[in-house]
């Protein structure tokens, strides 16, 4: 999973970071909501975790800006903050989920698996006898599953994630491969391994702009 952070205590910040990272999520920390805006690739992650009360553009302010650019990725708010306007605020800028500072790690997880799940939690049909299975990132093909690497699983589940839309191929660049740096080769030379694999092709190439997956139907 990756998780874009909001969160201006340092020292919570690094708590939570290290917490997801040991269960092999990524964590990208950003101190205030202008610096996330102006850094993060909002477009390739899996859930965001905003504090509200923050220096120079609010958690709120965030998010709002987030989702105006179409973005509908799920957003939980962590907060001290518990009043009824502000969480009424926070609701109506788009968040999926609130939680009260101080918080349980563990129960801060259970709440962002629950709402990735719920986006995602679903077998999806990608070609006559090809079926993925979007909780346990596999591939069934005529019925028996894909081997594929921890690269080619990440960049389909992206694709899958994304259906019927054209992913850039520097956004996919950056889901799969994260702080490495890659070029388009790398990426083509990705797909081309994990056609080798398939009974059916249903991997689009739109020529300069990306890649899309499209749900099969007969």
């Amino acid at each position: 999973m990756k998780i874009i952070l909001l969160e201006d205590d340092e020292l919570i910040a690094e708590e939570i970071k290290l917490y997801f990272e040991i269960k092999n999520h990524s964590v990208e920390c950003y101190l205030n909501g202008e610096e996330l805006l102006e850094n993060a690739n909002i477009y390739s992650t899996d859930i965001f975790l905003l504090d509200i009360n923050m220096p120079v553009k609010n958690g709120i302010e965030t998010l709002e800006e987030i989702r105006s650019m179409g973005v509908q990725t799920p957003a939980i708010f962590l907060t001290s903050m518990s009043d009824i306007n502000t969480i009424k605020l926070g609701f109506q800028a788009g968040c999926s989920d609130y939680i009260r500072k101080p918080f349980h790690f563990e129960e801060l997880e259970l709440r962002m698996n629950k709402l990735v799940l719920e986006i995602t939690s679903k077998k999806v049909r990608l070609g006559p006898d090809q079926f993925y299975d979007t909780t346990s990132m596999e591939l069934y093909d005529c019925k028996k599953i894909i081997d594929f690497t921890e690269n080619e699983k990440n960049l389909i589940y992206y694709l899958v994630k994304n259906l019927n839309h054209v992913i850039n191929s520097n956004t996919l660049m950056d889901y799969v491969w994260d702080d490495k740096i890659v070029n388009s080769n790398t990426l083509r030379t990705q797909i081309k391994k994990i056609r080798t694999k398939l009974s059916y092709d249903f991997i689009q190439n739109i020529r300069g702009t990306g890649y899309k997956i499209e749900s099969y139907h007969d």
